[in-house]
């Protein structure tokens, strides 16, 4: 039987820029491509901050600088970075895989994940993105209820709350498409947070963290794998001290204890390890891995990455 894997691509395999991205996406279409060419189904999630930054920059620089148009919502931009990066990612993978005789089709899904309103991360927001603006540009963005830090020296930035995912609105299209032998590339940049409001899907002023994102999309397609790709080979405990130590295989209880003990900080390694003890323990059977995307064929084989089973 296939192996179902969820992939999580990480900054560093999307690139910053357009023309980062053109290249790097190249480059994460062959890791891509091992995999389905050994036999896995694989659904593709992937991070867009940058992404999401700069589209939420431009298209409210241009609705303040032409009075015609308006600011555009956050979620607006979500699904605007899930479609480009989609774009990228969905051709660069079909290219590969034509290039090694392999038909198969890949598909990119605009996904909207359903948030609790009442999730804690509503008043304690965090995520930092979008242009510089100035003093008064900020006062503005209060004003309308939005929350705004200033970094000293630069300006005033936007900063949005990260609830956890609670749904998957479109997972029986990736279901689906999945049946259909199929690449599915879904949930990027978190999903597309909505309130749930009766029939209604209201887009939050919010981001979703992609990794546990990516863990609700694996448990939701009952994968066997969640690989999280990002930018260290193995992660280590006691970073930068000199007993500093890469973590090779652990389980979900030495996951567990690590992570309380502090060792993975709030918003860098946190997240990841979260989501895969919690999709690992939810089945017998299932593994994580967490390793740089340049590492992945050497990380399935065992040879390198850290495996949470």
């Amino acid at each position: 039987m296939k192996k179902k894997i969820v992939v999580a691509l990480g900054h560093r395999a999307l690139g910053t820029t357009l023309p980062e991205q053109m290249i790097a996406v190249k480059n994460s279409a062959k890791s891509i491509a091992d995999l389905i060419e050994t036999g896995n189904q694989v659904v593709i999630t992937h991070s867009n901050a940058p992404q999401l930054g700069m589209i939420h920059a431009a298209m409210n620089e241009f609705g303040t600088n032409h009075s015609d148009y308006t600011a555009v919502p956050m979620s607006v931009c979500s699904a605007m970075s899930q479609g480009y990066i989609g774009y990228d990612l969905q051709n660069a993978i079909r290219e590969e895989l034509i290039n090694r005789g392999i038909f198969r089709t890949v598909s990119t899904i605009i996904t909207q994940v359903i948030v609790d309103p009442y999730d804690e991360a509503f008043y304690t927001p965090t995520k930092i993105l979008g242009r510089y603006m100035t003093a008064q540009e900020a006062t503005i963005e209060r004003k309308k209820g939005n929350y705004v830090v200033e970094e000293p020296g630069r300006g005033f930035r936007r900063v949005v709350s990260a609830p956890n995912p609670v749904q998957i609105v479109e997972i029986d299209a990736i279901k689906a498409l999945l049946d259909a032998d199929q690449v599915v590339i879904a949930c990027g940049g978190g999903g597309i947070p909505v309130l749930q409001q009766d029939h209604h899907l209201k887009g939050a002023s919010a981001v979703i963290e992609k990794d546990l994102a990516a863990g609700k999309l694996a448990e939701e397609v009952d994968a066997d794998e969640l690989i999280i790709l990002t930018n260290v080979e193995k992660v280590c405990i006691n970073m930068g001290e000199p007993n500093e130590k890469a973590l090779d295989e652990v389980t979900v209880d030495q996951a567990k204890t690590y992570m309380e003990e502090g060792h993975f900080g709030i918003y860098n390694m946190l997240p990841k390890f979260n989501a895969s003890v919690s999709f690992v323990e939810k089945r017998e059977g299932r593994q994580a891995l967490i390793t740089s995307y340049d590492k992945l064929k050497e990380g399935m084989n065992g040879k390198t990455g850290t495996i949470i089973k």
